[in-house]
């Protein structure tokens, strides 16, 4: 079976919780499968380093987890209105990837989380998006047609899925983010079937 890769970081929940919703979305359409991978923290003590094993949530992501994806959902909380520095470090290992073509027409998608509508959303997601675009893989957003893009007063941009978390970091995922992260998983799957066929 075909399989998904949902690759982020997450500080405090919020993309953690959203890549979940991503891969049930993925999960909702027949033949395929989502993986949850995630990076370790980045540290600016040179001697700091994670253990190889995460404490708790999903595994963190290798070269082959990219290889062997038919797709790929990647998320990051914004800083400054760029992707966080533990997701930027992860894919500047991967020139072998990008040489031997690995990522090239694998359809892709963007999430992230900021703490307020205009806390650098929608840059975020355009920051993941050029790595993605060098490696070859074909970028999806949302569509207008899903009308929570229209009515939301949280997250949600047609460029990915997005969360307001709040300046405390404390806000939940609103329904409508929810359904927004779904559909964007599962319109993900769709076209990565398609593509496979």
């Amino acid at each position: 079976m075909s399989e998904i890769l949902i690759l982020y970081y997450s500080r405090n929940g919020a993309i953690a919780e959203m890549a979940s919703l991503i891969a049930r979305g993925v999960e909702s359409v027949t033949g395929i499968t989502a993986r949850l991978r995630t990076v370790p923290s980045v540290s600016t003590t040179c001697e700091a380093t994670e253990d190889a094993i995460p404490t708790q949530g999903a595994p963190y992501v290798n070269h082959q987890d990219l290889r062997e994806c038919a797709g790929l959902a990647m998320g990051s909380p914004s800083r400054f209105g760029n992707m966080a520095a533990p997701l930027k470090y992860f894919l500047e290992t991967t020139g072998s990837l990008w040489l031997s073509g690995t990522l090239i027409g694998k359809p892709a998608a963007v999430f992230t989380s900021a703490s307020s509508q205009h806390g650098g959303q929608e840059t975020t997601l355009l920051t993941m998006m050029i790595p993605l675009l060098h490696h070859g893989a074909m970028i999806l957003g949302l569509p207008y047609s899903e009308t929570d893009l229209r009515h939301t007063t949280g997250g949600g941009t047609p460029y990915g899925a997005s969360h307001t978390a709040g300046a405390d970091n404390t806000n939940p995922i609103s329904e409508a983010e929810k359904r927004l992260c779904i559909a964007l998983g599962a319109r993900l799957a769709k076209v990565t079937i398609k593509l496979i066929k």
